[in-house]
């Protein structure tokens, strides 16, 4: 696994990311909100391909009285011709790894397409039935229960163990910005 902050990768490898990404969700837009201290993890293969990519996401998160250091998964893709071999897999139980062993990292919390739900759970992600994310801006909001979306939100508690509980069935107001309007 190779992790960058998203403003130091490597020419070659953004390349790759930013394909993988268009191969994956045609018409986006590469690259992430740098308020937002983005990373990308990356799974190569022994070649140097980049066969599976996610970017990590942080920011403040006030909800239930309290600011939680947040981190969010974003853009988890694997290359076309590498996909049911695992390697989404053990990246994104990698990232979980490495958020819950990063001390400035109390809450890990993302949506994902209710398909993909346990593929999520299976790298140890926690379903939080009932829970809404809106992202964007509190005058431009995408929520995760809009018209047309299948969303579901999971989280990881690392450094906010017992707080669980207050995000289940919760509607979060995550606003991350225009850029990467929900993670």
């Amino acid at each position: 696994m190779l992790t960058y902050a998203e403003a130091e990768l490597p020419p070659r490898l953004a390349e790759q990311v930013a394909d993988l990404e268009a191969q994956a969700w045609p018409g986006s837009r590469a690259g992430h909100d740098p308020d937002l201290a983005p990373e990308v993890m990356l799974l190569c293969d022994d070649e140097g391909t980049v066969v599976a990519s996610l970017a990590l996401l942080h920011k403040p998160l006030r909800h239930g009285g309290r600011t939680y250091r947040a981190a969010g998964l974003s853009a988890v893709v694997t290359r076309d011709a590498a996909r049911g071999r695992g390697y989404g897999g053990r990246l994104v139980a990698a990232a979980r790894t490495a958020l819950a062993a990063d001390p400035a990292v109390d809450l890990v919390l993302f949506s994902c397409d209710r398909p993909l739900v346990p593929f999520y759970e299976a790298a140890g992600f926690t379903r939080l039935p009932g829970t809404v994310l809106v992202g964007g801006t509190p005058e431009q909001p995408l929520a995760t229960d809009a018209p047309g979306f299948d969303k579901e939100v999971l989280a990881d508690f690392p450094g906010a163990d017992g707080d669980a509980a207050a995000f289940s069935g919760a509607r979060i107001a995550l606003y991350p910005g225009l850029v990467d309007r929900l993670w």
